[in-house]
Formats: C-alpha cells, structure tokens, sequence
C-alpha cells in the first residue's frame, strides 16, 4: 500500500504552483546553464527563467494559446524548451513533443492525430519535414521557431497556410506585460486542476503506429513529492548534467523533480567526448541518462588506457578488477546485496568482514592515488548518476563501482509518467533497479504466454508480470480508450509487459519481456533480452538481437564494436582488405563464436536451449528510425524484415 507519510504535500497541486513557490523560495540559484557561443555556461536563476516563463506565456495567451490546446514541441533539449513548456502548462495548455531525429512522416501524424494547431519547431528544417506534405496536417494554422528562420522557409510556409513567428520575437514582446496581467497569469494558475494532461508523449511505435500516452500535472507531482526519498544525497542547489532528448519521459519528469528538490541543469550532449568537456566546465552533480551513454564514456577511458605503456594498462586493469572484488566485499558488509531467497543479513555481514578489513587499506591507498583522479575526469562535483531506459550491462556497473561512482540503475515506462523504481542513493544494492517509488503500488503476478494466469501477488523470489497502479499511471492513450482498457484493468493496475522478481526487501529486478518471449518449436519459452544482455558485456559486441521465433534453436544477430575489433586485428596480425572483409574472416568469426559460448553457457545459468546456434556479423550499427527507436529500443520485427536474407541462411 502507498505510504502517505513519504509524501512532501507542500509542492502545490500541480507543475506551475511547484515552479511559481520554488522561485520565491529560491530565486537567487541556478535553474539553467546553458553553454554560449565562446564555450562559456552561462547561468540563468529561478526568478530569471520564471520571468521569462511568464512573459512567453503572455505573448502565447495574445496569440491565442488557451487551456485546453494541444501543441507540438517538435525540438531537442535546450534553454527555450524548458521555457516553452512552463509558459504552456502556466495557461493550462498541453504540449505534444518530439525530437528533431523524427522523421517527417512521424511528425505529421503526431501534430494532425493530437489536433495541434499550433507547434514550435526548433528550426526550419523540422519545420520543412512537415511542410513536405501538409496536407497531412490540415489542422496545423501556426509555427513558431527557435532558431532564425531561412527567408525562403517562411515564404513557402505562407504559401501552405501556415504562419511563421520566431520565439525571441514573443520572448521579447513578454517584456510588456503589464503587473495586472502578470497577476492574472499567476492566479490562473491555481485554477489548472490536477487531472488536467500536461503532455501527450507518443511511444516510439515498436510494434506499430505510435500511441499518445497523456500525462497529467498529478502523474508528476506524485513524482515530485516523493523525489527525496530517493535522491537523499541531493542538496539544493544542486546541478544536473541533462544530455537526454527532452521528449523522453525519463528526462523529462527528472527536469520537475528537480525543480521540486531546489536543483537546476546544464545542459550538453550525449556525446562521451562533449560530456567530459562539459563535466570539466560546470562541474555537475547529477546526471541521469541511458545505459549505452555510460558505456561509452567507459570505453572512452579505457581507450585512453590502452595507448598507454604496458604497464599502465596492467597497473590500471589490476586497480578495476581490485576495486570490483573490494565493492563486492563491502556490500556484503553494508547490507547492499539483493535477497531473492531469504536468509538473516548477518551472514552477509559474517561472510564479508574480514576480507573487507583485510582489503580497505589498499582500497585506501587506490583510492587517492587512482579512483580519484577517474573521477576528477567527470568533473569531481558528482554526488551521483541514473541510468534508465534499458537494462545496464554488469561490466560497466562493475567498472563505475570499483572507481567509487555512484551508479544507480532505475526503471518505468512512459505509461507510468515513467519512474517506478530508483535505487536509493544513500543505499543502492546490487543486481536489482531499485526500491520502488512511494507513489506507487506493484506487485507481481503469474503469468502465462504473457498473459495474466492469476491477480494474486506472488511472494517474494518468484517471476511473474509487473502491474503497477497508483497516481502515476497515465490517463490513457489520447483517442484509443481501446487500447487504453487493454493495459489497465477495471481496478486500475497497468500491465507493464515486464517480467520482473521482487526482493525480500523490496527491490525490483526485471528479467525480461513478456511480448519478447521468443516460443520455439520444441515449447521452450525463452526471455532473449536476458541472453542479449549478456552477449553485450563482450568488449567485441556494440549491439546484440536473439532470434528464433517457432525455429528448432537460437540465433543472433551481433552488431560488433568496431574500434575494438580492429585492435584486435592489429594486435594478432590479421590481414584484411577493409572492415567487411575482415568481419569473415576465420579468426573473427572464431573470436565471436568464443564470445558467445564464453557468456551464453551453463555456467553462466543458461539452458541448453538458450544457447546461441548461429549468428551473423552485421557490418554496421543499428540506427535511429531504422533498426533501434529514438529510445535506443530494438525494433525487433524490422531488424528481422531488414535482415531477411540473413535470417533465413542462420536457420
């Protein structure tokens, strides 16, 4: 049951109110640290970027904007989003947001299906990929622009019906908003109810046309309100590094959390090398972001290591693996091991103890002499970082533990506004996403070919279904109340289509998917996202797809890390024309097929059956919009359509 008492009830009711007391209470800290064309952050505080909140809104309310509309927020992440979506919910409206990676067909039938009139675009070439056919968006009458638009956008923007404005131009024209109309702007706020939908995120359409999951002032402040119990480690103050695309419901509830715990962003790209320059420059002390960015900023110092001597490499790959064995041995002894079977924490801590005194004071001398001066690359201000979005690979939670970053793995859905679980700052235990929220109610159930077999929650340890229920489950799908009664039941627990254990303590791990079971002919019923993970720990594999759907065994397609392999190339004397010819190579395929059986084994609490029979060495990456989504999802039914020829020689 959901623990009122963990709730902070002083944020007001909806996302407006939180911001409006969050300026008055702490205007003077940073909210925005946006990086200007000489490289330099510059700083905008609560009382500035609430300002300018309210002088858009203005200039939006004379241009029509009312509450109730829809409209489209077609732009990454930067300074006039944050701006532009405040200024919106202030009059009660609702925005609909993509990123600029979508495609024109994906924008046109988001703006026409949410009925937007009205969409900012970040410059003219968004604006182009609707104007491509518009007459697919006959409802669409204005657009306004971030960037300076191109003459000539304009002039055929006018041609198909639609009105150009620039967002500086009414960012300016807010300054005339007189104190009466500032007023009335800020009572109006009271008056947005917490039911109203403050945003219709469209899913990035997987497994077909994309559905508007709308998302209302409530779902985000039952977030909100229970923030600090998960982010103990968070002073006011406090800066997040914010890399994600904006329209991704991960980054975006963290933007409203933290503002409700006083913090502000800088924000950067999710590029490693961009990222470390940043870090160094605003030295932050948060970040939430995707497992794959993490990844990389791994590799990349890794890499820095290898063009090292020899003896730096030896020298730093003992520190990793020491740190990893003394993070192991210290987490027995602080309590931070998962129990999925139960038994008395204090065989843990028995078991733990002395190789844990024995170990600390090397751990002490490492610590200052090399996980230190790791860490001083990320800036040295953070506290900690979130990683969300898809599942982290173990290799690359070992590496930031065993340098003493605080990695902390999390877990939602769009359709839960999306946090369901975050571990604990101040306690994050190993092989789990963390302690569920406060604001929400889980439970797992039995399930049979991904469909619920019974609604009685199972007992701690055992697999079944997620179903999660509480205030921060979507409204529904925008228009599909269809596809709406399909996922939450009559008493309200949304089928989150995850497969997932809870601990003796309350901890969630997912195990897989239950709509990417993959059914062989044998019967055997195989999660392919659990081997996947594990295939991907392999330094030689970027990327990995199980398949084999109603085939006698598995197969997969591996997409390899280039960089990597081509080392290995080096190091061992092959030879080869270019990059294709090399991935067919015996020595490469031997190398994979060791990889594979290396990870993908009995050992390792594989079954036979799940083993990998087959795979092909794609020549290159997945990308957007074609093989993965914009939140580096696999699109499993087109890789396969892609790589038809392919999956018809592996079976």
């Amino acid at each position: 049951m959901i623990d009122e008492s963990k709730f902070d009830t002083t944020l007001g009711k909806n996302l407006p109110v939180l911001l409006r007391e969050k300026a008055r209470k702490v205007p003077n800290h940073t909210l925005q640290a946006v990086k200007n064309k000489s490289g330099v952050f510059v700083r905008y505080s609560y009382s500035q970027v609430y300002q300018h909140i309210i002088e858009l809104a203005y200039s939006l309310k004379k241009i029509g904007i009312k509450k109730g509309d829809r409209v489209g927020m077609m732009s990454d992440n930067r300074r006039e989003w944050l701006i532009s979506d405040y200024a919106l919910l202030t009059l009660g409206a609702c925005d609909v947001p993509r990123g600029c990676d979508s495609m024109g067909v994906e924008m046109r039938f988001i703006l026409n299906f949410a009925e937007c009139e009205t969409s900012f675009f970040e410059n003219g070439r968004q604006l182009e990929k609707v104007l491509e056919k518009i007459e697919e968006v006959p409802l669409l009458k204005r657009a306004i622009l971030f960037d300076y638009p191109d003459e000539k956008i304009v002039t055929h923007a006018k041609e198909c019906g639609i009105e150009v404005l620039n967002y500086h131009f009414l960012e300016s024209e807010g300054v005339n908003v007189s104190k009466e109309e500032w007023l009335q702007i800020e009572s109006d706020m009271d008056l947005i109810d917490k039911n109203d939908v403050a945003t219709i995120i469209f899913t990035s359409g997987t497994t077909g046309v994309p559905k508007g999951v709308q998302l209302t002032h409530d779902n985000y402040m039952a977030q909100c309100e229970v923030a600090h119990t998960i982010l103990g480690l968070m002073q006011s103050g406090d800066i997040w590094l914010t890399v994600l695309p904006i329209w991704h419901s991960f980054e975006r509830a963290f933007i409203y959390m933290v503002i409700a715990l006083e913090g502000g962003f800088a924000y950067s790209k999710p590029i490693a090398s961009v990222m470390i320059q940043d870090m160094n420059l605003v030295q932050p002390n948060w970040m939430n972001c995707v497992p794959r960015v993490f990844d990389s900023i791994a590799q990349g110092l890794l890499r820095e290591v290898k063009k090292q001597g020899k003896f730096q490499q030896l020298a730093f790959n003992l520190s990793i693996a020491f740190g990893s064995l003394y993070y192991r041995e210290k987490s027995l002894v602080m309590g931070l091991r998962c129990r999925y079977k139960w038994y008395p924490r204090f065989l843990d801590i028995a078991r733990g103890i002395i190789p844990f005194a024995i170990l600390w004071p090397l751990h002490l001398f490492l610590e200052i002499s090399v996980y230190k001066k790791i860490r001083a690359k990320f800036g040295g201000g953070f506290r900690g970082a979130i990683s969300g979005g898809g599942a982290l690979q173990p290799n690359i939670e070992n590496f930031y533990n065993a340098i003493g970053f605080n990695l902390l793995e999390g877990y939602g859905m769009t359709e839960t506004a999306p946090v369901v679980s975050v571990k604990n700052s101040k306690k994050p235990r190993l092989n789990n996403v963390g302690m569920i929220l406060p604001s929400i109610d889980l439970k797992i159930v039995a399930e049979k070919n991904g469909e619920i077999a019974s609604n009685e929650p199972l007992k701690p340890g055992k697999k079944g279904l997620v179903l999660v229920r509480g205030r921060q489950v979507m409204k529904g799908y925008y228009r599909k109340d269809d596809l709406t009664k399909k996922v939450i039941d009559s008493e309200g627990w949304l089928n989150t289509g995850d497969l997932g254990i809870i601990s003796y303590d309350g901890e969630l791990k997912i195990v897989g998917r239950a709509k990417d079971t993959i059914v062989l002919i044998g019967g055997e019923n195989i999660e392919p996202q659990v081997i996947e993970k594990a295939l991907n720990s392999s330094p030689y594999i970027e990327r990995s797809v199980v398949v084999g759907q109603d085939k006698k065994y598995l197969s997969a397609f591996i997409v390899p890390d280039q960089h990597n392999v081509l080392n290995f190339a080096e190091e061992n004397n092959i030879f080869y024309d270019n990059y294709e010819s090399l991935l067919e190579t015996n020595e490469i395929q031997n190398l994979f097929r060791s990889e594979i059986d290396t990870l993908d084994n009995a050992k390792n609490g594989f079954r036979t059956c799940e083993r990998i029979y087959k795979f092909c060495l794609l020549k290159k990456s997945f990308e957007l919009g074609k093989e993965i989504n914009a939140k580096q999802e696999l699109m499993r039914h087109k890789i396969v359509e892609i790589y038809k020829k392919e999956y018809k020689k592996m079976f």
